[in-house]
């Protein structure tokens, strides 16, 4: 008989899943309602060894599973079953014709492409074998469908379907159908994206197709001004990514600013063995240093722009004391992270209200190889990550002073911050503490001057690191008055000849990399 859109009863289910959370207590659940269950495999034993009525694919099919299980469900009979339009005499009549079963449910989850993928030491045919083919198509079908076939991809769904089967008396409306639907099209839309992600960056890495699923995580309380909307999303498949597993301790949802702004502190102080401090505004350090100790870090940091520090992200490499968290506790901080907090700080921490305070709990590192995308109009611009770290052995000193041991520090020190600095960047350092950063000025000598008019207390015998090439004379020249001996930058400019000039003309050391590290 035809029966309309969201109208079937479900009478029949087919269960296989390569998850097998829940699925016993569902398939219970299914039965108790006078379901048949038809099933493949392991999963058709997990059922019967829980003393479930089950039927073989086998049988429905009256086609045997082989090729270790790689065929099993690829079988007209049972795809005619999960598309036919029930309310279509031409489809009841071919049903007819030729035997067809309906098949009103389907609950199916995937083989773990994804997690044999990442696991280290694992054969391409281990991989191969994890592509799932009769999964996908099942729930394809079945989505594609859905007004007549419901399907079910994800165990944290089971109780609620069951629990709208028990109150129709075994039938799902259309809005449910749609959102299993939709939720299975995510599934298989993310699946794919894993494995063609696989076989294209094997060889490639800037493959023609660049393809990346991202699932959310959170909505956010607004975007970069409260009139926009936001959320964060996570990487599928990323070996670590800016929140995993960060705990968060006390204090108010985080918005897309504190996000922005973590992701920059939080890889300055990654960058340090040392115990390092960052402090982080509108995406840029206003305050970086290093420590014996990361109260000593913070002192540093803090000291380089108190003004600016105020309402900044501050991220640590180190666990918060009680001795630190007194000295945090003094400042308006919008995000603290770190490694660990002793209960004596959290409870110093906690006694204001709004303070984020979140526990980096990570101890992967980034993958080595993922690239950096921004989006832009109609695209994306791909590059690979900036992880190089220069060796003081790679640079060249080219004035006719040497830097001593300690502007060496100072220099090495410098010019690692600045990689962190929107450019034009130039960060001037003393004792191991940022004491001036000019960041973000459409022209390097007026990062120059910025970083000069920042600085807190006197620059004599600071270092200066310039993210890029001195265009002319003009910006260590104005850095040399204001007390700097020695600079790192990259060399590269047609004038680099007036620039090593000028410094050996005041006496003063410098340093080419021959690399640059912009950060637009």
């Amino acid at each position: 008989m035809p029966t309309a859109p969201g109208e079937v009863r479900v009478a029949r289910a087919l269960l296989s899943v390569s998850d097998k959370r829940g699925i016993v207590d569902f398939a219970r659940g299914l039965a108790d309602l006078g379901v048949e269950l038809v099933s493949t495999g392991g999963t058709a034993a997990a059922l019967t060894e829980a003393g479930l009525p089950v039927r073989a694919i086998d049988d429905f099919t009256g086609f045997p599973e082989m090729m270790d299980g790689r065929v099993k469900t690829l079988h007209p009979k049972l795809y005619a079953g999960l598309l036919a339009v029930r309310d279509n005499p031409a489809h009841l009549d071919a049903a007819a014709a030729n035997g067809i079963e309906w098949v009103d449910l389907v609950c199916v989850n995937l083989y773990p492409f994804e997690r044999t993928a990442a696991t280290r030491g694992v054969s391409e045919g281990e991989v191969i074998e994890n592509i799932d083919i009769g999964g996908p198509t099942m729930i394809r079908a079945a989505a594609k469908n859905h007004a007549y076939a419901a399907v079910v991809t994800n165990p944290e769904a089971y109780d609620a379907v069951l629990e709208e089967l028990r109150d129709t008396g075994g039938t799902l409306s259309m809005p449910t159908r749609e959102a299993l639907a939709a939720a299975a099209f995510a599934l298989t839309a993310r699946y794919d994206t894993a494995i063609s992600r696989w076989f294209a960056e094997k060889d490639e890495d800037f493959p023609p197709l660049f393809i990346r699923a991202y699932e959310k995580v959170t909505d956010l309380s607004y975007g970069e001004n409260p009139h926009q909307r936001a959320a964060y999303y996570q990487q599928v498949g990323a070996r670590s990514s800016l929140m995993s597993m960060v705990r968060q301790h006390h204090g108010k949802q985080l918005s897309f600013n504190n996000l922005l702004d973590l992701e920059s502190a939080r890889a300055m102080v990654r960058d340090f063995e040392v115990p390092a401090c960052a402090i982080v505004k509108h995406n840029n350090p206003c305050g970086v240093a290093l420590g014996a100790t990361g109260l000593q870090a913070y002192q540093g940091a803090f000291k380089c722009d108190p003004m600016s520090a105020f309402g900044g992200v501050i991220a640590l490499n180190r666990e918060v004391d009680e001795e630190l968290a007194t000295a945090l506790h003094q400042q308006f901080i919008e995000v603290l992270f770190a490694p660990g907090y002793t209960e004596a700080a959290l409870a110093v921490l906690s006694q204001k209200q709004n303070i984020r305070i979140l526990q980096d709990d990570e101890r992967r590192l980034p993958a080595l190889g993922e690239p950096v995308v921004r989006q832009v109009l109609g695209g994306l611009l791909v590059q690979d990550a900036d992880a190089v770290r220069d060796d003081r052995e790679a640079m060249e000193v080219v004035t006719q002073r040497h830097p001593t041991e300690e502007e060496w520090g100072d220099l090495l020190f410098a010019w690692r911050v600045a990689k962190h600095v929107k450019s034009n960047a130039i960060v001037l350092t003393k004792g191991l503490a940022t004491v001036g950063i000019g960041a973000g000025q459409m022209s390097r000598v007026d990062s120059v001057r910025l970083s000069i008019e920042k600085a807190q207390s006197p620059l004599a015998g600071t270092a200066l690191a310039s993210d890029a090439f001195f265009p002319f004379a003009d910006g260590p020249e104005l850095a040399i008055q204001a007390g700097v001996t020695a600079v790192v930058q990259p060399g590269g400019s047609v004038r680099d000849d007036e620039v090593v000039a000028a410094a050996d003309a005041a006496g003063i050391s410098m340093v080419l990399t021959r690399r640059r590290h912009f950060r637009h």
